[in-house]
C-alpha cells in the first residue's frame, strides 16, 4: 500500500520535483552540465559483456567501495558502471575510479527516469552500498531481474525504529537483496529483524580502503615548511567545530609555542566564512584554496581544498575527527588511523557503533567529551613523544587488521559475478 501511494506521488509530483532539482541545482548541488543523468539519460553507450552496477550515495559510501572496485576491473571482459549522487563524490570518483570503470548520476526516484536508465545500462548485477535504499529503483531492478546484493548494509537504531514503523515497506525493499552483507553483527540483527534474507556479516570493507592519495612532491615540501612545529588536524569538521578548534589552539598554545592548527572543512565551500570567524577571534589564518602557505606566524592553516584530504593527514601527528561535537554521526577514522595517525574523536561517533569502541579497546583512539577535554589529550600527546608513537603504531596495527574483509567479500560474490559472464559467454 505505502508502496503504490510512494510511487504514485514520484509520478504526479513531478512539477514539485523538478521546482526542488531547479533549487538544488541554483546551490550548486546538482550538475549543470551532466543534470540530463538525473533524468535516467545515459552520456555514454553501455559497454558489451558483462556489466556490475554499483551505487553510493555520496563520498563515503562510493570510497568505501573503491578496492572492491579494483578488485572488479581485473576480470577480463567484466565492466563496471558507479552511480553516485552528490557533484562532490562526482569528482572524487573522476579522480578515484579504475581503469575503464564508469561514472553517472544516479537518477531522480521515478519510475520514467529509473526506466530509462535500466533500460539503458541493463546491469547483470548490481551491488548497492550501505542504506541508500530508493523505492522505485529497488523496484525496477527487481522487475527486471537483475541480482542484487547489499554491502557495507548499515541500519542505525533510528532508522530501525522508524522501518518498524512500516514493516510492509521495508520488507519489500528488501526482499529484492539476495545477499546483504552487513557492516556490524548490530546492523546485520537490524536487518534480519526488518525482513532481509540471507544477511552475513564479513567484515567491513572502509577497514580496507587503501590510505588517501596526496601529491607525494607538495608533502615533503609542506613538511620541510612545518619542521620543527608542533601540528595537528580537525579533519571533516563541520559549523562550530572550527571555533573549537580555534579556541584549542589558544589553550594549547600556552603550553606548546608554535602550535599549528591545520582545519580541513568537510564543505570546502565554507573556508572564507570559518577563515573569517578565527581571524574575528584574533587567529592568524591562512587558507589553501587562495594559494597561501603558512609561515611562521600562522596559527591556523584552513584546507579548503577538495580531494587533499590525504595530504593533511600524512603532515598531522594527531588528528581529530569532526562531526562528533556540534552534530552527530562522526567521520571515518580508519583513514587517519591508515596512515598512523593518533586519533581522537568527540562523543558523538553513532555512523560507527561498534568501530569507535573498538578503536577505543585497541588503544588506536581516545574519545574526547567536550573541548576542554580535546585540549587536554592533546597538549599531552604533544608534551609526550613516546606516548604519541605508541599509540600512532596502535592505531596502525588496528587500521591493518582489518584488510582481510575484502577477500571474504569478493568470495561470497564470485558466484554472482561468474553467472554474469556466464549469461554473456552463452550468448
Amino acid at each position: 500500500m505505502i508502496h503504490r501511494l510512494y510511487r504514485a506521488l514520484t509520478i504526479v509530483g513531478g512539477p514539485l520535483i523538478a521546482l526542488y532539482l531547479g533549487r538544488r541545482m541554483a546551490r550548486g548541488k546538482e550538475d549543470a552540465e551532466r543534470f540530463r543523468e538525473r533524468l535516467g539519460l545515459a552520456r555514454d553507450p553501455r559497454p558489451p559483456g558483462a556489466l556490475v552496477w554499483l551505487h553510493g550515495a555520496s563520498v563515503g559510501e562510493s570510497l568505501s567501495l573503491l578496492p572492491l572496485m579494483e578488485r572488479l576491473a581485473a576480470r577480463p571482459g567484466l565492466s563496471l558502471l558507479v552511480t553516485t549522487g552528490t557533484v562532490t563524490s562526482a569528482r572524487l570518483m573522476a579522480e578515484r575510479l579504475p581503469a575503464g570503470a564508469m561514472h553517472q548520476y544516479v537518477p531522480v526516484d521515478r519510475p520514467g527516469y529509473v526506466a530509462r536508465f535500466l533500460d539503458h545500462w541493463r546491469p547483470d548485477l548490481a551491488l548497492w552500498a550501505e542504506s541508500d535504499f530508493w523505492p522505485n529503483l529497488l523496484e525496477g531492478t527487481r522487475e527486471r531481474a537483475i541480482p542484487m546484493v547489499l554491502l557495507q548494509g548499515r541500519v542505525s537504531a533510528r532508522s530501525f525504529a522508524r522501518w518498524r514503523r512500516v514493516p510492509g515497506f521495508i520488507r519489500r525493499m528488501l526482499s529484492g537483496f539476495r545477499l546483504c552483507l552487513a557492516q556490524t553483527e548490530g546492523d546485520a540483527c537490524r536487518l534480519r529483524i526488518l525482513g532481509a534474507s540471507d544477511v552475513r556479516c564479513l567484515g567491513n570493507l572502509k577497514m580496507a580502503v587503501p590510505p588517501l592519495p596526496c601529491d607525494e612532491a607538495e608533502r615533503a615540501r609542506l613538511a620541510t615548511v612545518l619542521a620543527g612545529r608542533p601540528v595537528w588536524l580537525a579533519a571533516s569538521t563541520h559549523p562550530g567545530e572550527e571555533a573549537i578548534a580555534g579556541r584549542v589552539h589558544r589553550i594549547v598554545a600556552e603550553r606548546h609555542p608554535g602550535l599549528l592548527t591545520l582545519i580541513v572543512p568537510r564543505h570546502p565551500a565554507r573556508g572564507a566564512a570559518i577563515a573569517a570567524e578565527l581571524a574575528a577571534a584574533g587567529l592568524s589564518v591562512r587558507r589553501r584554496s587562495l594559494g597561501e602557505g603558512p609561515d611562521a606566524a600562522t596559527g591556523v592553516y584552513v584546507g579548503d581544498t577538495l580531494g587533499e584530504l590525504g595530504l593533511f593527514y600524512r603532515l598531522a601527528p594527531i588528528v581529530f575527527m569532526g562531526k562528533t561535537f556540534t552534530v552527530e554521526g562522526g567521520q571515518n577514522p580508519v583513514e587517519p588511523a591508515r596512515l598512523g595517525a593518533a586519533v581522537l574523536f568527540g562523543p558523538h561517533m553513532t555512523n560507527f557503533p561498534d568501530m569507535a569502541p573498538d578503536m577505543r579497546a585497541a588503544g588506536a583512539a581516545e574519545e574526547v567529551a567536550d573541548e576542554s577535554a580535546l585540549a587536554a589529550a592533546l597538549g599531552d600527546l604533544l608534551a609526550d613523544p613516546d606516548a604519541l608513537a605508541a599509540r600512532r603504531a596502535k592505531a596502525l596495527a588496528w587500521a591493518e587488521s582489518g584488510m582481510g574483509a575484502l577477500d571474504a567479500v569478493a568470495d561470497a560474490l564470485s558466484p554472482f559475478l561468474a553467472d554474469a559472464e556466464a549469461r554473456h559467454a552463452r550468448a
